[in-house]
C-alpha cells in the first residue's frame, strides 16, 4: 500500500531511506490533509488526508515520498476566533517541524484566513487559496558527512569566552578579502580572510542573528525595505535559504564545521517568544492555522485577542506541552544535527511565563535543566521582554547566563563623563555580584556589553546625541531615545582632529573595561573598526550600506582596534584573575586578597573615599589567581584631566609591568619601581603587572 498509518513518535517528515513518515500536532482539528507540490512549488499534485490521531498527532506514511519533495499543509476545524480557534483550510500551512524551505513568501491578501477590508475584521471568513505564495517545506536526508568533526568540538570552558555577535550577511558583504561568491552567505563567515580576523580578535564564539527560516513583514516590504535582523521567525528548524546558493542546511553545518576546526564555537540568537503570525489581524501562515488556541497565549476573558509580552502582537505559548516538545525538539536539533555550540533566547523572559507570571521553575527552565543533549551546550538569556514584571535581570537559574544591561548602562555612563559611579562600576568590573551572586552563580552568569545589534555602534555611540532612524521610515519614532551617549561635542561626522581623537579614546577605553571586566565580553561586530549606522541605532531593516559592517578603516592607522582586541584578549589569557571562576573578595585573615580597591596614594579605600563627590578615578588589584602568578592592577581615569597616583606598595613585587595605556597608541611597555609616583592620562584605562 501506498499510504499508511506510519507513526507519531517524530514529528514532521521523516524519511528513512524507503519512504517519508508525516505527523503534525493538532488538539483541536478535525481533519488534515498532506498536500504535495511539484519541483518548483507552483502546482499542488494531490492531497493527502492523513488516516490517523494519536493523542493529538496526525500521521501516515506515504512510502514513495522521498528527499526534496515539496510539501504543505491544510487542516480544517472550527473558524471561531471568539473562541480562539482560526482554522481556514484554504490556507497551506508551513510544517513547524520542516527542515528546509522552498521558495519564498509572495505577500497577497490570501494569507489571511479573514476578509481584509471587511467591516467585521478578522470575525469574517476568506476562501482565497494562498498557495501559490506560500513557502513549501521540504523532506531532507539530515545525513552528513562530518568527518573527524562528529566528535571534535571546541568546547571553550566559559570564563574562556569571547562572544562576537555578527549577523551572516551584513559581517562579509562589504568584505573585500572574500571571494564575491561568499560575501554575504553561511560560507563567508567560515572564509579564510573571516577566520584569520576572528583568530587576531581573539574571539572564541561566533554568535549569529537568527538564522532560522524567516519572513519579511509585509508593512516593511511594502516600503522596499526587509525584515533584516531576522526577529520574524516562520521555521524553527529550517535555515533561512536567503544565505546560500546552495542547500542551507548542508551549507550551514559546513560553516559550523570550519568555524569548529578553528577553535570558533557558534551560538544562536533564538527567537522562541513569537512568530512572523503577529497579532489577531495578522496572516495564517502556520501555528495559527494549526492550532490557534494552543500555540499562542491568548487573552482568558477574551481568547479573540492575544496576550502580547513581547511587543510583536503575540507570544508562544509555552506552558502547553506540545508547544514546550516543539522549542525542545529544535533546540536539540540544532545541537545534534547542526552541532551548534550554543543559544541567545531573545526576550527569554516570555518563554518562562506561567499563568502568575515569570516563573525560575517554570515548564520550559525546568526542561532545560534536566535536558542531557542541552547541558553540553552554553544557554544565554536576553532576561527581559515587555509584560508585566517582564525585567529579570539576575533571575534564570544557575546553568544559564544573562545579557548584563547593568553593566552597559553604567559603562556607557562613565565614560560619556557622568561623575560619581565609581562604586556602580566597581561592581560592574567585578562581575555584578550584586546582580548574580546567588543560588550557586558565578561571575559567568553576566554577558557584558557596551553595544550589540540594538542600539547605537560604539563608533556611533560617541558621535551621536540622538538618533537617527529616517531611513526607517517610521518618522524616527522608532528605536530607543534613552541612548546614554555623548558626540563629544557635534553631532555625527567631522574633520575637526580633537574631536576625533577623543571618540577614538573612548571607543578603546570601552573595549578596554569590557576585556578587563570579571564576567563574559560580547564584541558587536564592526566596533573593532569603528563601523557606523550614521546614528541609526535600530537598523533592524536596513539590509543595505546602513546595516552591514564597513569595512573600509581596516588596517588604517589609528581607526582599526582589531590587534588591540587581541592583545586586551592575550591579557585576559595571561591573567586568569581577570577571569575569575570565583567571586572576588577582599583581603583574607591571611592577609591574601582577591581584590583591593585603592586611592590614588595607593592607600585601601574606606567609605569616605567611595562618596567623593563627583568621583571618576578608580583603582583597584585583582590578587594573584593562584601561587607564582601576578597580581593585576587597574587604573580608570574617567576625568578629563591627569590625575597623579601611586603604584601599589607591595614589598614582595619590585616592579610594575605596565600592559595597557589606552593612551598610548603604540602600546609602549615600561616597568616602574615600587610605589612609583605616576600620572594616569585624561580619559584613560592602564594596567599593570606585578613582578619580583
Amino acid at each position: 500500500m501506498r499510504l499508511s498509518a506510519g507513526t507519531s513518535s517524530r514529528l514532521g517528515a521523516s524519511w528513512d531511506g524507503r519512504g517519508t513518515n508525516f505527523a503534525l500536532f493538532s488538539a483541536n482539528a478535525q481533519k488534515v490533509e498532506l498536500c504535495l507540490f511539484e519541483g518548483q512549488g507552483r502546482k499542488e499534485l494531490e492531497r493527502i488526508e492523513l488516516p490517523e490521531r494519536t493523542e493529538d498527532v496526525w500521521h501516515g506514511y506515504l512510502n514513495d515520498v522521498s528527499p526534496g519533495q515539496l510539501y504543505g499543509y491544510r487542516v480544517h476545524g472550527p473558524y471561531a476566533p471568539e473562541q480562539g480557534h482560526r482554522f481556514n483550510a484554504h490556507k497551506l500551512l508551513l510544517d513547524p517541524y520542516a527542515k528546509r524551505t522552498a521558495g519564498r513568501l509572495v505577500w497577497s491578501d490570501a494569507h489571511f484566513a479573514y476578509r481584509t477590508g471587511s467591516p467585521r475584521e478578522d470575525l469574517s471568513f476568506d476562501r482565497r487559496d494562498n498557495a501559490r505564495g506560500m513557502p513549501k517545506a521540504v523532506v531532507v536526508d539530515e545525513t552528513f558527512n562530518w568527518g573527524r568533526r562528529e566528535i571534535v568540538r571546541p568546547n571553550i570552558p566559559w570564563e574562556d569566552t569571547i562572544i562576537y555577535e555578527a549577523h551572516v550577511k551584513g559581517l562579509t558583504q562589504n568584505r573585500e578579502d572574500v571571494s564575491p561568491g561568499l560575501r554575504g552567505t553561511y560560507g563567508g563567515l567560515s572564509s579564510p580572510a573571516m577566520i584569520d580576523h576572528l583568530k587576531r580578535l581573539g574571539v572564541t564564539m561566533i554568535e549569529l542573528l537568527p538564522v532560522h527560516g524567516l519572513i519579511d513583514d509585509r508593512t516593511l516590504v511594502e516600503k522596499k525595505l526587509s525584515n533584516y535582523w531576522g526577529y520574524n521567525t516562520l521555521s524553527f528548524f529550517a535555515p533561512e535559504p536567503r544565505y546560500t546558493q546552495d542547500n542551507p542546511l548542508d551549507a550551514f553545518r559546513t560553516t559550523v564545521a570550519r568555524l569548529h576546526d578553528a577553535g570558533i564555537e557558534v551560538m544562536l540568537d533564538v527567537v522562541y517568544n513569537h512568530t512572523a503570525e503577529g497579532n489577531h489581524m495578522g496572516p495564517t501562515l502556520s501555528f495559527r492555522g494549526i492550532d490557534n488556541a494552543s500555540y499562542y497565549w491568548l487573552m482568558k476573558d477574551n481568547p479573540r485577542f492575544y496576550d502580547d509580552f513581547t511587543g510583536c502582537g503575540s507570544s508562544v505559548n509555552l506552558t502547553h506541552p506540545r508547544v514546550l516538545q516543539m522549542v525542545m525538539d529544535s533546540l536539540r536539533y540544532w545541537v545534534e544535527v547542526c552541532h551548534v555550540d550554543g543559544f541567545r533566547f531573545d526576550l527569554a523572559t516570555t518563554l518562562a511565563r506561567g499563568p502568575d507570571g515569570f516563573d525560575r521553575n517554570s515548564a520550559f527552565l525546568t526542561a532545560v535543566r534536566q535536558d542531557p543533549v542541552l547541558a553540553s551546550v552554553k544557554m544565554v538569556a536576553e532576561p527581559w521582554d515587555l509584560g508585566m514584571g517582564g525585567y529579570q535581570v539576575g533571575a534564570f537559574p544557575s546553568q544559564w547566563s544573562e545579557w548584563n544591561d547593568r553593566y552597559r548602562s553604567a559603562m556607557r555612563r562613565y565614560w560619556s563623563g557622568e561623575g560619581s559611579l565609581i562604586g556602580e562600576v566597581s561592581s560592574r568590573m567585578t562581575g555584578s555580584s550584586d546582580v548574580f551572586n546567588h543560588d550557586g552563580r558565578t561571575p559567568r552568569a553576566g554577558i557584558n556589553h557596551i553595544t550589540v545589534h540594538d542600539g547605537f555602534t560604539l563608533a556611533d555611540l560617541f558621535s551621536y546625541n540622538e538618533k537617527h532612524n529616517a531611513a526607517n521610515r517610521e518618522d524616527n519614532r522608532d528605536g530607543s531615545s534613552d541612548n546614554l551617549s555623548n558626540n563629544c561635542g557635534h553631532e555625527g561626522p567631522t574633520d575637526d582632529p580633537a574631536i576625533t581623537a577623543l571618540r577614538r579614546q573612548l571607543r578603546k577605553n570601552q573595549l578596554a573595561c569590557l576585556l578587563l571586566a570579571q564576567g563574559l565580553p560580547l564584541i558587536l561586530a564592526g566596533d573593532e573598526v569603528g563601523n557606523t549606522q550614521n546614528g541609526n541605532n535600530n537598523a533592524y531593516c536596513q539590509d543595505n550600506e546602513i546595516g552591514w559592517v564597513d569595512w573600509g578603516n581596516l588596517n588604517r592607522e589609528g581607526d582599526d582596534f582589531t590587534d588591540f582586541i587581541g592583545h586586551m584578549s592575550e591579557l585576559r589569557k595571561r591573567f586568569p584573575q581577570i577571569r575569575s571562576r570565583r567571586w572576588l573578595d577582599g583581603r583574607r585573615a591571611d592577609g591574601s586578597y582577591g581584590v583591593l580597591w585603592l586611592t590614588p596614594a595607593a592607600e585601601e579605600m574606606t567609605q569616605q573615599d567611595w562618596n567623593f563627590p563627583e568621583g571618576r578615578f578608580l583603582a583597584y588589584v585583582l590578587g594573584p589567581a593562584e601561587e607564582g602568578q601576578a597580581p593585576v592592577f587597574i587604573v580608570l581615569n574617567a576625568a578629563p584631566e591627569a590625575i597623579a597616583f601611586n603604584l601599589p606598595k607591595m614589598p614582595e613585587y619590585s616592579n610594575w609591568e605596565q600592559v595597557l595605556n589606552t593612551a598610548d597608541a603604540k602600546q609602549t611597555t615600561a616597568s616602574f619601581a615600587f610605589a612609583a609616583d605616576i600620572e594616569a592620562p585624561p580619559r584613560s584605562v592602564l594596567a599593570f603587572a606585578g613582578s619580583a
